[in-house]
């Protein structure tokens, strides 16, 4: 393939281009062509037209109803903090935020107490696991009850990171699996303690496939190429998922929400028959509103089908992202872009969920399952 002025011309491959074609580099090259002279060079990153379609469009700022937002990190939950976050929260008309970035022990009873002094029951604090040890005497027992300490400090759940699966390695430097028997009473005792574990497992399916030119997720890895993973750099995929899912169904009596939908946003039909399968779990679409947004007849027929199951969750706290999510959720528009070029290169579509079913996604499913949620800041 020859570059000739401003276009492609159809030419043989030469053999270093062959060998290096999948690279992040050659891959640049072929989207990037050599502009004619006075033109301005552009490559696909920058490429972003303004749509000359003319539909309705809405620009949602705050939500139609007040929503739990169950995805949520913060590391500092001092007084100023907390106010900043208050307000900019009553923008967006979150009524609760859930810090998933509890830790344990004094770092949880610390973030609890500033919450109570200083906005009781806008903020909720999930406790983490320290999974050094595992494998050492008693390591369990003594798992078990500091769990129990952070809960009566004021944890109202349970967040396990995607490290577990991934970096977590017991006593003798094996990798400690997602449904590792010897965390079997963690999950139990939350089931016990009526609190929930929000779990991520593992990360997008094609981070484990070559980042070449048939992958989605092409210009996520090469901006970001600390994702990108080997076929068995920690394990497969497919046996991280699935140690998540026998983990769920081994323990009935515990509700756990999968983060991410599970990562099975893109392949709704096996989503549901995953739900159907496992009475116990909820889902939350952190970072993956994408997804959803390109689907938009799938996606309603899904939340349709699913409206006890579907919790609100955004990830990372940008509040100004948050209006993708409402328009999605709420409007009908059409052919709208996304907030961040490499999650989704691809426009949203809203899928104009009817209000009972946004009232149970905004809030209604989650003052089921976190019993730790103040019902009376959600008035009908």
């Amino acid at each position: 393939m020859k570059i000739r002025g401003n276009y492609f011309a159809p030419g043989p491959l030469t053999d270093t281009v062959k060998t290096f074609r999948s690279t992040a580099a050659v891959s640049i090259l072929l989207l990037a062509a050599v502009p004619a002279k006075g033109q301005v060079r552009i490559d696909f990153e920058k490429y972003e037209p303004v749509s000359t379609l003319v539909v309705p469009g809405h620009h949602v700022s705050s939500a139609a109803f007040p929503f739990v937002d169950v995805h949520s990190h913060q590391r500092n939950m001092d007084a100023d903090r907390l106010e900043s976050l208050a307000q900019a929260m009553d923008t967006l008309n979150m009524r609760v935020m859930v810090n998933l970035s509890g830790g344990s022990g004094e770092s949880l009873a610390q973030q609890t107490t500033a919450v109570k002094q200083h906005y009781p029951g806008r903020f909720l604090v999930f406790a983490n696991i320290d999974f050094d040890g595992v494998g050492e005497k008693n390591w369990t027992e003594n798992a078990v009850k500091q769990l129990e300490e952070d809960v009566r400090n004021g944890a109202a759940g349970l967040k396990i990171f995607k490290n577990l699966g991934f970096s977590v390695s017991d006593r003798d430097g094996r990798r400690v699996p997602v449904d590792d028997p010897r965390l079997d009473a963690i999950w139990e005792k939350c089931g016990e303690l009526n609190i929930p574990v929000l779990i991520h497992t593992a990360d997008p399916a094609p981070f484990w496939q070559e980042a070449g030119e048939q992958n989605e997720r092409w210009l996520e890895l090469i901006t970001h190429p600390r994702r990108k993973r080997g076929a068995n750099d920690p394990a497969p995929w497919e046996q991280l998922i699935e140690e998540q899912h026998r983990m769920f169904k081994k323990h009935p009596n515990t509700t756990f929400i999968a983060a991410h939908f599970g990562w099975y946003a893109n392949d709704l039909k096996k989503l549901d028959s995953l739900l159907n399968a496992m009475p116990n779990v909820m889902i939350e679409f952190g970072a993956v509103i994408a997804e959803l947004g390109r689907q938009p007849r799938m996606a309603r027929q899904f939340f349709t089908k699913n409206q006890d199951r579907i919790l609100f969750g955004k990830d990372s706290w940008v509040p100004e992202e948050y209006a993708t999510y409402f328009r999605v959720l709420e409007t009908e528009d059409e052919y709208f872009p996304y907030h961040k070029k490499y999650h989704a290169f691809w426009r949203m579509y809203g899928l104009g969920l009817e209000e009972n079913i946004l009232k149970k996604v905004y809030y209604k499913n989650a003052l089921r399952v976190i019993p730790a949620l103040d019902e009376s800041l959600f008035p009908e």
